[in-house]
């Protein structure tokens, strides 16, 4: 069987449920967006030196199937589902390393490349939880699976410090100067 299938040509596709829907609906765009984010962790991966890191990362590639899986289908009895534990599990891990880091501020991101990345994983992650969110204004969509999309930027971000701290190069954002904008306004 071909990849080339040409089913798509007219600008529709199929659900993993069977049914044809636009390719620009918002179920598509929901499961794309992840899909975007799962390549970036592939891309984050090779910069990253820390096997915690890496195994979270790839058990993370994992789950995202699922949870692509569910958006990919309106049937229940096509998928398996996130679950709470998924996104307590998650939950936990950004505990663990928050609870290591004593983050005093705001962070600048990109102190180092694979930061950097896992940054560009973080920000995909917010884009793929708003069209999550924008599907599940016109249907019905598991709580786990909303708590789960909302954990990931989190993640993504204490991954980033994390890395950032072995390396010694966390950037606070600084304080404003002083300055007197009154002739601009």
């Amino acid at each position: 069987m071909s990849i080339t299938t040409k089913t798509g040509d007219q600008g529709q596709t199929s659900l993993w449920s069977g049914e044809r829907v636009w390719k620009d609906d918002i179920r598509v765009d929901a499961y794309g967006t992840l899909d975007e984010l799962d390549a970036q962790i592939g891309v984050a991966k090779h910069y990253i030196k820390q096997t915690d890191i890496l195994e979270l990362l790839l058990d993370l590639q994992n789950k995202l199937y699922r949870v692509m899986g569910q958006l990919a289908s309106r049937s229940k009895e096509y998928v398996v589902p996130i679950c709470i534990s998924d996104a307590e599990a998650l939950t936990n891990v950004i505990r663990e390393y928050e609870s290591r880091l004593h983050l005093t501020g705001f962070v600048i991101p990109g102190s180092t490349i694979p930061s950097a990345h896992l940054d560009v994983c973080r920000t995909i992650a917010r884009r793929a939880e708003r069209r999550v969110i924008a599907l599940s204004r016109t249907e019905e969509l598991a709580p786990a699976l909303l708590e789960f999309c909302n954990r990931l930027s989190d993640f993504f971000f204490m991954m980033a410090r994390w890395v950032e701290h072995l390396d010694g190069a966390i950037v606070y954002k600084t304080k404003p100067d002083m300055i007197d904008c009154k002739g601009d306004i």
